[in-house]
């Protein structure tokens, strides 16, 4: 099977905020979109590994900021290659709050939409989150920014491949340094499998 037949399948990127306790916290997200338009309802899909999982189902409520063709690398940093729970994510952003208390982000994006939960599907190592919108604002006009668009415009190469044995994850970029791979390892970043990676 050629596991790269997968990537031909249209994705956007969003970054996903929740609120618990008066803590903030998100993440990016690749599986987002619009399942009924009566009643208006979306799906959202999110690893288990990520604090804001976490925080969805306890609290049942979310919001989606899609980002733009305008985003930078450094969003994506920011909100994907660090954990909430080792960083606070608001330190050093612009952000505006939704009705519903939660956090999203204007900057580099181009609309935000607010989701109440009606359903929780176990898919494994994710879940799939079944929600009504409850809000939604447009920022600007900008095209939504695919997960292709990243891959070849946004994402950075990562500085002296060359001098470094390895493999690379082709998903985030991080680099597992070593001769061999294992077969079960999993990228410690954005919690893609070892089929994800490639020599350097």
């Amino acid at each position: 099977m050629d596991q790269k037949a997968m990537y031909q399948l249209t994705y956007g990127l969003f970054i996903l905020t929740a609120k618990e306790n008066g803590r903030d916290n998100g993440c990016i997200v690749n599986t987002v979109m619009q399942v009924t338009a009566e009643p208006n309802r979306i799906i959202a899909v999110v690893n288990k590994s990520n604090l804001t999982h976490d925080m969805i189902v306890n609290t049942g409520m979310f919001n989606v900021s899609v980002l733009s063709e305008k985003s930078k690398f450094e969003t994506y940093k920011h909100w994907g290659f660090q954990s909430g729970r080792d960083a606070d994510k608001l330190e050093s952003i612009s952000y505006g709050r939704s009705e519903n208390g939660l956090v999203f982000i204007a900057d580099q994006t181009n609309a935000m939409i607010s989701a109440k939960v009606v359903s929780m599907t176990d898919l494994g190592t994710h879940t799939l989150f079944l929600a009504d919108v409850t809000d939604a604002k447009m920022f600007n006009e900008d095209p939504s920014v695919t997960y292709t668009y990243y891959q070849k415009n946004i994402k950075q190469a990562p500085a002296d491949l060359e001098k470094k044995k390895g493999f690379i994850c082709t998903v985030c970029g991080y680099i597992y340094e070593g001769d061999s791979l294992p077969a079960d390892y999993i990228c410690p970043i954005c919690k893609h499998p070892a089929s994800d990676f490639k020599p350097l």
